[in-house]
């Protein structure tokens, strides 16, 4: 529920920086200025926001191919994330990582990656180390429903259970892996269903509906945090554009995009705001034209910014503890 003015301003703010910083990415890319592939996270900024909303700073998070709203969520800086985008040397993995391979430890961003379902294994790592270390620390493991028939994610989910890790599990079910409709990969509907295999809470919320995202991840990572172990929450959510910028997404039915545009979190979001929050449309403006400064700001700052050089190529590659070893 939104229980104050400011906590709301902050999800809006979060969810209008991931919107508008994927329109520029978008635009950017089909521009030629934006090298590989972009996998856009327009549709789904409710989830991110909502969850991420009841971390510290000090909690973790693993990442997808789709991370860019994930990053924004936890903090991370946009003109380092444009900037790696744009494949520069100012970025956050000094354009050697591209848009899929985002990371900032400072911030307990382990990374985004490309390989599907991986993030469910690094994050078992990151409760592991939680639990030795005797902290209250949480790790939120973000994951679409195409992951979820990898092995990686059935052995993460009975693995966490098992040791009682402080681990979230959150499934962005989109309704598609690729091209693919879950109806067509799954037999079941609710992939919260399957934390029932590992003695484990599955709850099913809206995730296009910030509040509900937001009130749901609250009481899962407040029970992770108090050592009660993980919960697997899935959020229903669908992604507007295709599964990478250039598919021309023709497996979707128009008839359901038409409908998903409809209950899009932002305009849900903004509408709640002024009907409901106490806000005026000026003030809702105000924070729209706040981001799209801030958002044009880190689109300078990657433009302006230099290429890595050739010599960068070797560097981060190696550990100095390796070389001393080599050297002995």
């Amino acid at each position: 529920m939104a229980d104050n003015k400011d906590m709301v301003k902050d999800l809006y703010l979060t969810m209008r920086r991931i919107r508008e910083f994927e329109t520029n990415a978008m635009n950017l890319f089909a521009e030629g200025k934006i090298p590989g592939f972009v996998h856009l996270y327009l549709g789904e900024e409710a989830v991110a926001s909502g969850v991420c909303s009841n971390l510290r700073e000090d909690d973790y998070i693993t990442s997808t191919h789709r991370g860019h709203g994930h990053i924004i969520a936890k903090g991370g800086d946009l003109k380092f994330m444009m900037a790696e985008l744009f494949g520069k040397a100012t970025g956050y993995c000094k354009g050697k990582g591209g848009s899929m391979h985002i990371a900032d430890g400072t911030r307990g961003i382990i990374g985004a990656n490309g390989i599907v379902g991986a993030g469910q294994s690094i994050s078992t790592g990151v409760g592991l180390q939680i639990l030795l270390h005797k902290t209250d620390q949480v790790c939120v493991c973000f994951f679409g429903d195409g992951s979820t028939n990898q092995a990686t994610f059935h052995e993460s989910l009975n693995l966490a259970a098992v040791w009682n890790l402080p681990i979230v599990f959150v499934c962005e079910n989109n309704g598609y892996g690729i091209s693919n409709p879950q109806s067509r990969h799954q037999k079941i509907k609710d992939v919260a269903d399957r934390a029932v295999a590992y003695g484990i809470p599955g709850v099913v919320c809206d995730g296009n509906d910030v509040f509900a995202v937001r009130e749901t991840s609250a009481e899962a990572i407040k029970r992770a945090r108090e050592g009660k172990g993980p919960t697997l929450v899935e959020c229903k959510t669908y992604r507007q554009r295709g599964h990478f910028e250039g598919d021309p997404a023709i497996y979707k039915p128009k008839e359901e995009q038409e409908a998903w545009l409809k209950k899009d979190p932002l305009d849900k979001m903004s509408k709640w705001m002024t009907d409901e929050g106490g806000f005026s449309a000026a003030e809702v403006k105000a924070i729209d034209d706040q981001v799209k400064a801030e958002v044009a700001e880190a689109v300078k700052f990657a433009e302006d910014s230099p290429y890595p050089t050739p010599e960068s190529g070797v560097e981060d590659v190696y550990s100095d503890i390796v070389e001393e070893v080599r050297d002995r």
